[in-house]
Formats: C-alpha cells, sequence, structure tokens
C-alpha cells in the first residue's frame, strides 16, 4: 500500500469473497478491502503465497486501521481449485453455511501468462477446456451461487474482472481473449437480472498491469515495449490501480453503477 486508500464507511463489516486472492491484483483487492473493516475471504491454490498475502495484509492494514481508527479482521484464506467445479460448489457451500451471505464477490482468478497464451492452430480440446473452466466457468457458478441470498438480503455487489485482450485485440490468445469478452456479456445480462433486488454487477477490464507472475512470465523488454507503445501513460501500470476501483465499485459510492465495465488500462483502449 503505497499510500492511505480512500475509506467507504459503507464496506466496514461487510463479507467480502475474491477468487484468485493469494497474488497480483487479488491480492491487492485483498488488501484494500480489508483496510476497510471489511471480512475478506478469498479462495486460491496457492498455500504459501496465501499465507505471506495474510501476514503481509494483515500486519499493514493494522498499523495504517489503527491510525484511521478502523477495526481491521484478518483476512481468511480457503484452498479452492477454481478449474474444479465439484470442489467450487463445495467450497461456496460451506462458506455461505458459516456467514450466511457474501455481501461483495470479486470473481478475479483467471488463467494469465504463458498458459494463455495459444494460438487458434495450437489448441486442443483440452487446452479449451482449461482456459474456460479457469477463466469463465467459476465466475458464473460463484455469482449463481451466491445471488439467491444477496436477493433475500436486499443489496449485494459483483465486480467481475475482465481484460482488454480482446479489445486490442491480442492475437496469440483467443480463447482466453474470448472468455474475458464472455465477463462482459455476463456482467451486463446479469445486472439486468439482480438489478430488482438491488444487487449490483460491474466488471473491471485491466490492461498490462505489472504483477509479480506478469514480470515473471510475460514482461520481457520486447512485450514492455509493446505495452508503451499502446499506453498513453508511459509507465507499469501496478496491482493496485486496479483494487482502487474494484473498491469503489464494490461500495455505495457507487451505488447507481451497474452492468458498466471500467477500464485499467492506461489508455491503451480508446475506443468505447
Amino acid at each position: 500500500m503505497t499510500s492511505a486508500p480512500a475509506i467507504y464507511p459503507s464496506l466496514a463489516g461487510k463479507t467480502v469473497l475474491i477468487t484468485g486472492g493469494a497474488e497480483g491484483i487479488g491480492a491487492a483487492a485483498v488488501e484494500r478491502f480489508t483496510y476497510q473493516g471489511s471480512q475478506v475471504l478469498f479462495l486460491d491454490i496457492n498455500k504459501d503465497s496465501a499465507q505471506s498475502t495474510i501476514d503481509n495484509v494483515f500486519s499493514i492494514c493494522s498499523k495504517v486501521g489503527a491510525r484511521s481508527n478502523i477495526e481491521v479482521k484478518k483476512p481468511i484464506f480457503h484452498y479452492c481449485d477454481l478449474s474444479n467445479l465439484d470442489e467450487v460448489k463445495a467450497t461456496i457451500t460451506a462458506i455461505l453455511g458459516e456467514w450466511g451471505k457474501v455481501d461483495i464477490l470479486i470473481n478475479n482468478a483467471a488463467a494469465t501468462g504463458q498458459g494463455a497464451r495459444l494460438k487458434t492452430e495450437d489448441v486442443t480440446s483440452e487446452s479449451w477446456d482449461f482456459l474456460v473452466n479457469t477463466n469463465l466457468r467459476h465466475v458464473f457458478f460463484l455469482t449463481q451461487a451466491v445471488l439467491p441470498a444477496m436477493k433475500a438480503a436486499g443489496s449485494g455487489s459483483i465486480v467481475n474482472l475482465g481484460s482488454i485482450t480482446w479489445r486490442i485485440p491480442a492475437p496469440d490468445s483467443p480463447v482466453y481473449a474470448a472468455c474475458k469478452a464472455a465477463i462482459m456479456g455476463l456482467t451486463r445480462v446479469q445486472s439486468k437480472e439482480a438489478g430488482a433486488a438491488n444487487i449490483r454487477i460491474n466488471s473491471v477490464m485491466p490492461g498490462a498491469i505489472a504483477t509479480q507472475r506478469q514480470r515473471d512470465d510475460v514482461l520481457t523488454p520486447e512485450y514492455r515495449a509493446e505495452v508503451m507503445r499502446g499506453q498513453s501513460l508511459q509507465r507499469d501500470l501496478l496491482p493496485e490501480e486496479v483494487a482502487k476501483v474494484i473498491v469503489f465499485l464494490a461500495s455505495d459510492e457507487a451505488s447507481g453503477v451497474t452492468g458498466s465495465t471500467y477500464t485499467v488500462d492506461g489508455g491503451w483502449c480508446s475506443d468505447p
């Protein structure tokens, strides 16, 4: 956390579920919601990174929260392989059984890096299934699972993470791009379905975000040069810059916003 974030009182005490919260944008979102006084639950498969995130976030947020008189709650990690639908359903059933409802769902997890970069001629039925299951299927079924309790409560907020990949468009990742384009479609349709119950569903489309995984797998000097040719902002974008938008959309400050997509890409995509 490079600076004390904006405080959204509406997020205090809210139960927030974040997928892929151990690293990158997800970890930045875990930190930002924890600082708000939310009870953050997050799903991931990387146990070591998850514990590191919990320790770091709680230490940082406790110090900042004490200065701001915010009651900070330690994030809670649930191991879950989101490509395994049975495991997803069992995990969300257990969470709902313990907490009653999820106030805010952040569908962040995705398969990124080199594993998502397959040209059309290289895609097999197995890689197709893997990419769809890790980038799209769990988004639908987690949303489906949390909506009944949100509707019963008459409130809720869901933020889905897309990507500008399909808008650039990137020629080396058609399946990943198709999944991320579908996120926008799900967001728009489901926001219409859930709006009468005062549930807001929005999406965020990040551009090239310099997570540690991206730095290790993707951000070669050649790719960074490509990014800078596309971006208006001539610098790396950081995970927390996406997390700031996610937290805003989840808060009551965005109470009139639903079915919308916010792009955080440093000005790469100029078309609407």
